[in-house]
C-alpha cells in the first residue's frame, strides 16, 4: 500500500487489529492500535470490539472493561456485538455475576437482546453450574418473541446431563421436538450419550437409527458414542465391528475410540485383550494414551492384579491425579492400607492433588484395621500438606 501511495484508513487498522487479535497477539493490537492514532485516524467501534475481545482472550478483563468504558466516554454508539463480546469475556474470564447483572443492565436501558446474546449468556451460566439460572433465561427468552433455536436448546440440555439432571435433559429434549427443531449431529450424540449413562440402551440404539434416517452422517463423535453405548451393553463384538465400518467411511480411530474399547475390555474382565489393544495403540502412535492406561491399571487392579498393577504404575512415564487417586483406591479394597498411605503421602508431599474420597479410604481403611495412632499420624500429615501447597 505505501508503494502505491494508499494511505491505510480506519478499516485498513480495522483489519490487522482483527487479525492479531484472532492469535491474540494483544502487543500487536496496541501497537497498530497507537500507530492509527498517531496517524490521526479516530477508531471506531469496531476498532475497540477487536481491541476489547483480545484483552479478554489474553485473560485481561479489566483491561478489556477499560476499554468498554472508553466507548462510552468517547461517544461512540456501542454495537450489538460490543455487549456480545463484553458478556462472553465476562462469563469466560468467570465473572458470569457480572455478565447477567450488564445483561439486565442493558434491557433496563432498553437494549433488545438478539437470540445470539441470550445463547452467550445461557451457555457461560451452564458451563458455571448455574442452571437454574440458564433455564429461567431459556424461558424469558420464549416470551421475548424470539425463538430459541437447536443450539440454546443443546446447550442447556448438555448442560443438564452433565450435572447429572438427566430428567431435566429429558425434558428439554421433548420440548425441542415438539417445537418440530431438526437435530444435528451434536444434539443426536449428546442426548444418545445420556441415554447410555442412564443404561437406557434401547432407546439410545433407537435414537441412533432415527439420526441416519434423518440423514445425519455419522462422524467420529457419532460413532464413538455408538461403541460406547454396546461397550456399556457388553456387546464388544458389535462395538469390534463398527471399527471396520469407520474403516470403509474413510475416517480414523481416535484416541478416544480405542480407550472406550480398552475400558469396554477391562468391564468385561478381558484383561489380556486390553492389555493387547494398548500394545497396538501404542503401536499406533497415539501419544495421548495416558486415559487408556488409567482405565487398564483400574482393570488389572479389580482383577486381583495389584502388584503387576504396581509394576504398571511404576513403568508409567505419564501420570495425573486420576492415575495415583484410582491406585490409592484400589490398593484400599485389596486391603493394603499401609502401601495406600505410603504412595498417598508420596503424592502429597509432591504437590499431585489426591481425591479426598480417596484420602478418606485410606484413614478409613487403617482405623478399621486397627491402626488408629496410623490414621491419627496420616490426617495429620494430609493438613500439614495441604498448608504447603495452599
Amino acid at each position: 500500500m505505501k508503494e502505491a501511495g494508499i494511505n491505510p484508513d480506519v478499516v485498513t487498522y480495522n483489519s490487522l487489529i482483527a487479525g492479531a487479535s484472532k492469535h491474540c497477539l494483544l502487543s500487536r493490537c496496541l501497537d497498530l492500535f497507537e500507530e492509527m492514532l498517531q496517524k490521526g485516524l479516530r477508531p471506531d467501534v469496531w476498532s475497540y470490539n477487536s481491541l476489547m475481545h483480545c484483552f479478554f482472550k489474553s485473560g485481561q478483563p479489566d483491561e478489556a472493561n477499560r476499554v468498554f468504558r472508553d466507548i462510552i466516554l468517547s461517544n461512540i454508539d456501542p454495537s450489538t456485538t460490543t455487549f456480545n463480546i463484553m458478556i462472553n469475556g465476562l462469563c469466560k474470564n468467570g465473572y458470569t455475576e457480572n455478565a447477567l447483572m450488564l445483561f439486565r443492565n442493558l434491557q433496563r436501558h432498553r437494549f433488545t437482546p438478539q437470540i445470539d446474546t441470550y445463547n452467550i449468556l445461557i451457555n457461560g451460566l451452564c458451563k458455571a453450574g448455574r442452571l437454574g439460572a440458564a433455564r429461567r433465561l431459556l424461558k424469558e427468552l420464549g416470551q421475548s418473541g424470539h425463538i430459541p433455536n437447536a443450539i440454546t436448546y443443546t446447550t442447556v440440555m448438555k448442560c443438564c446431563f452433565r450435572s447429572r439432571r438427566f430428567k431435566q435433559g429429558l425434558e428439554i429434549f421433548t420440548e425441542m421436538k415438539e417445537k418440530g427443531y431438526t437435530f444435528d449431529g451434536f444434539a443426536y450424540c449428546t442426548i444418545i450419550g445420556a441415554l447410555v449413562k442412564m443404561g437406557r440402551t434401547e432407546e439410545a440404539n433407537e435414537l441412533m437409527e432415527n439420526m441416519v434416517t434423518d440423514g445425519i452422517e455419522l462422524d467420529m463423535v457419532s460413532y464413538n458414542t455408538l461403541i460406547n453405548m454396546y461397550c456399556k451393553k457388553g456387546n464388544l463384538e458389535a462395538a469390534y465391528n463398527l471399527l471396520d465400518e469407520i474403516e470403509k467411511g474413510g475416517f480414523e480411530c481416535d484416541e478416544y475410540t480405542h480407550t472406550i474399547l480398552i475400558d469396554g475390555l477391562c468391564k468385561a474382565s478381558n484383561i489380556e485383550g486390553a492389555e493387547r489393544h494398548l500394545r497396538y495403540m501404542t503401536m499406533m502412535g497415539f501419544d495421548s494414551n495416558l486415559v487408556a492406561f488409567n482405565c487398564w491399571l483400574d482393570g488389572l487392579c479389580k482383577a486381583g492384579e495389584v502388584d503387576y498393577a504396581m509394576k504398571v504404575f511404576k513403568s508409567m512415564e505419564l501420570k495425573d491425579s486420576f492415575t495415583y487417586s484410582s491406585l490409592v483406591h484400589n490398593l484400599c479394597k485389596a486391603r493394603r492400607f499401609h502401601s495406600a498411605a505410603k504412595l498417598l503421602l508420596s503424592c502429597l508431599r509432591s504437590g499431585v492433588k489426591i481425591l479426598r474420597s480417596a484420602q478418606k479410604a485410606v484413614i478409613l481403611g487403617l482405623n478399621s484395621s486397627g491402626y488408629s495412632r496410623e490414621a491419627s499420624r496420616l490426617r495429620s500429615k494430609i493438613q500439614l500438606a495441604k498448608l504447603l501447597h495452599f
